[in-house]
């Protein structure tokens, strides 16, 4: 059954000649303008339907580079990231990891080597993380278990304890295979070539872009209150999460 018109439109029909619609372009009856969203539009009564669905906002598409040992890195990661993340609808937030920050890539007698500002911890963290990811392939199963890891006492010694706990379905064994053989070390210099095409070059981590871009600006705001920057610049209904949120102390960042 088409969706009933309401009275406010009936009446703006009354007042029509007989035979011509709303608008220029409306070739629907009356009865049919709400009947679709391509319907209202033609005839210019959106407004009048509330029964049509919305159309779909795009999510906010936030990009975190980051040091698995780095202590900002951590904090935003714990604190901000995670919690805005529970907060908020799927739909609203499109979070991309990229666990590689302020390493430097060499060249070792043809195999790539990787130094990190943490020392080799820190590689081995970046590297079970970005294992973690290629093998999970979800970010709900994931992203927790990095969570997991970044909270605790211990990011490279925990994965087995956090797998138990957050995706007891991941096989550990395959996520130690991949960080000890050639796929760990694509993985890695995928996420360095991602972290030197940042426009701006980054200057330090975690660096934020949002939506694409970065500024001191937008990494302020991110940093202050995730969850308000990104209620903020969602386009489409805001849940209940969005009413207000605190801004806590901004941690310093791990420079080059």
């Amino acid at each position: 059954m088409a969706p009933t018109v309401p009275l406010a439109v009936l009446a703006l029909v009354a007042l029509v000649a007989p035979g011509l619609g709303v608008a220029p372009g409306c070739d629907y009856p009356a009865h049919r303008w709400c009947s679709s969203r391509d319907a209202a539009v033609a005839c210019q009564v959106e407004s009048s339907c509330p029964s049509l669905p919305r159309p779909a906002a795009a999510p906010v598409e936030l990009g975190l580079y980051y040091e698995s040992l780095c202590p900002a890195c951590r904090e935003f990661l714990v604190m901000e990231l995670f919690s805005t993340w529970l907060l908020l609808p799927e739909e609203m937030l499109d979070i991309t990891l990229v666990p590689y920050g302020n390493a430097q890539e060499r060249n070792v007698s043809g195999r790539l080597d990787f130094e990190c500002q943490h020392g080799p911890e820190e590689c081995l963290g970046n590297m079970i993380e970005a294992c973690l990811m290629h093998e999970a392939k979800n970010f709900s199963t994931y992203f927790p278990v990095i969570f997991c890891l970044e909270s605790g006492s211990s990011v490279t010694k925990n994965l087995e304890a956090c797998l138990q706990i957050y995706a007891p379905e991941l096989d550990s064994g395959r996520i130690a295979a991949c960080v000890q053989g050639d796929t760990g070390v694509a993985l890695m210099h995928r996420n360095a070539q991602l972290t030197e095409a940042l426009d701006p070059p980054h200057q330090y981590v975690p660096w934020i872009t949002v939506n694409g871009k970065h500024t001191s600006e937008l990494q302020a705001q991110a940093q202050a209150s995730l969850l308000g920057l990104v209620c903020q610049l969602y386009q489409g209904e805001k849940p209940e999460a969005c009413g207000g949120s605190k801004a806590p102390k901004i941690p310093a960042g791990c420079r080059r």
